[in-house]
């Protein structure tokens, strides 16, 4: 109970944990002395460089010392080169060299303690950056300028408009532009399925005759469906359905405090088999192309498995889009997962039932600070500025729940123990293996992806023998998988076949052929070309019962 009443002041973040780092890397500094003396040696060099560097800065606009890293966007603009904001940048990047120098390579000190400490540091180290205060930023300076302090006016009713939507619990400003059900997620469907679980949804043709496999969609539930149907220029369903393909779509259902005890296996059971059996009943005999989303490829991945070890053989291929089936190497996510940290958030979800969405969107945040929190509020209240609102940004604010049952389950099945890769993983009561799995697979994994990182998802080729066709897109984690045709992207594609040696994410770039545009031509071609004849659509509906409500349905509209 303390810990979940002190949860709110700690941002969901356990302070064991930190605590746990912090003792892990300063008890193995303090036994290091040649280690602080180098460290000390480099800051006196340091900061006689700056110095030196400085002094010439007003005439000589020869580059700094230290250069501003690829991904941070904050120092871009050309006036950041000119005296003094030069000086600022060089002196921050400074400080900040020097303090993950001093946080990194520490003898025994463990990998995961020693990445939450350089991210508390690099955390903490943000909110100085010159780019934060408006006397230095050259381009708030600027602007300030131009409009004569109307951006600070400008940027102080964002801020208050902002503010009131927190604490009211209404969606960001601009969102109600993207209602569900009028401006996204509109492509004709009807409700085919509901259980406490799920709504399935079957799209209505748009072509005279389909292919006879239908395509099922399995969304993560930590997202609303809709990502995958967003305005119909988005929308993955339509352009599927569009190409000829009969779509099914999976809508989870909300949780709320009452479904506290909804495991993985409900999801399994509930969720993905209740879809795939209702899906073979409106179209029997015919091959299933299933594809899954982040955990909904997961997920996908188990039932696959779990179907060829029981010899289903319903499916005709899998789809994975920015999903895991390793997490031996999660990327930036694992600084969250920990014994510590994982029984904190039990504490805390035991109290509710769940895990709020506002929780899980503070830490992707805070995984991409500098974008996410300090670029957008110099952009919106300090320049004024405030871009307008897209598909994708207003489904982003429409957040969901987990359940406290199932999320403690994820992390500590997938996360901490990382059950599927070793073959531990049960499913109905026995463990599934992905070696089982002779599907031929599609795999996508997207460059800038902080959820799923592109080589974590790559691992799939280690546990598989079956032909993989693997796509690396640009984008992150959704941007790169809504991909229309027309989108200024590129990606590159490879198939190792069934009986082919493995080949590491390193030789993929370097071999792979570079295709400009959208990957979903290319997924569909694919699909195509593993599917049947077209033939006249099938009727909406499940065999002896009732269509229920119109698409999007009523789980997606649960707040």
């Amino acid at each position: 109970m303390l810990r979940a009443a002190t949860s709110d002041l700690s941002f969901g973040i356990s302070p064991a944990a930190l605590l746990l780092a912090a003792g892990d890397w300063v008890a193995h500094l303090a036994s290091m002395p040649g280690q602080r003396a180098a460290l000390a040696a480099r800051w006196v060099d340091d900061v006689g460089r700056l110095a030196r560097w400085a002094s010439r800065a007003p005439l000589d606009h020869a580059a700094g010392p230290w250069d501003v890293a690829p991904h941070d966007s904050r120092f871009r603009d050309p006036r950041w080169g000119d005296w003094p904001f030069n000086v600022y940048v060089q002196s921050f990047l400074c400080v900040e060299q020097w303090w993950h120098a001093a946080t990194t390579g520490v003898r025994g000190v463990s990998a995961h303690h020693e990445k939450v400490v350089d991210f508390v540091a690099r955390q903490f180290l943000d909110v100085w950056s010159p780019s934060n205060f408006p006397w230095t930023n050259p381009e708030v300076v600027d602007r300030t300028m131009r409009d004569g302090g109307l951006n600070f006016a400008r940027g102080a009713a964002n801020w208050f408009e902002d503010a009131a939507s927190v604490l009211m619990g209404q969606p960001p400003p601009g969102a109600s532009a993207f209602r569900v059900g009028e401006h996204v997620a509109i492509t004709p469907g009807r409700v085919v399925l509901r259980n406490e679980l799920i709504e399935l949804i079957q799209y209505a043709p748009t072509t005279d005759k389909v292919h006879p496999e239908p395509i099922l969609l399995v969304p993560a539930w930590i997202m609303k469906y809709y990502i995958l149907d967003l305005s119909p220029k988005d929308s993955l369903v339509k352009y599927l359905v569009d190409q000829g393909h009969t779509v099914f779509a999976i809508s989870w259902k909300n949780p709320d405090s009452g479904d506290r005890d909804l495991g993985m296996e409900d999801y399994f059971e509930r969720g993905l088999m209740a879809a795939i059996d209702a899906v073979s009943s409106a179209l029997p005999g015919s091959s299933i192309h299933v594809a899954g989303y982040c955990l909904g490829g997961t997920l996908t991945a188990i039932g696959a498995a779990a179907m060829a070890r029981d010899g289903d053989h319903r499916l005709g291929s899998m789809t994975l889009f920015a999903a895991q089936t390793d997490f031996s190497e999660p990327g930036e996510l694992a600084l969250f997962v920990d014994e510590s940290q994982v029984a904190f958030l039990e504490d805390v979800m035991a109290r509710r039932g769940y895990l709020s969405g506002q929780q899980m969107a503070g830490a992707f945040q805070l995984l991409r600070s500098i974008d996410l929190i300090w670029s957008r509020a110099v952009r919106e209240y300090l320049l004024g500025e405030r871009p307008p609102m897209s598909d994708l940004m207003a489904w982003n604010a429409d957040s969901t729940r987990m359940p406290a049952r199932m999320h403690a389950e994820y992390l500590e099945r997938l996360y901490l123990r990382n059950e599927l890769s070793n073959g531990r993983y049960a499913a109905r009561g026995r463990p599934v293996a992905l070696a089982d799995i002779r599907l031929p697979i599609f795999c996508v994994g997207t460059t800038t992806d902080h959820v799923a990182p592109w080589r974590s998802v790559y691992k799939l080729h280690l546990f598989t023998e079956t032909e993989i066709t693997f796509v690396l897109t640009t984008g992150g984690h959704n941007v790169g998988v809504v991909n229309p045709p027309g989108s200024p992207h590129r990606f590159w594609m490879r198939t190792r076949d069934g009986d082919g040696a493995y080949e590491p994410p390193e030789d993929f770039q370097r071999d792979a052929r570079e295709i400009q545009g959208s990957w979903w031509p290319a997924w569909q071609d694919w699909l195509a070309a593993r599917s049947g004849d077209p033939v006249a659509p099938p009727a909406l509906g499940l065999p002896g019962k009732p269509v229920l409500e119109a698409a999007p349905g009523r789980y997606v509209r649960e707040r």
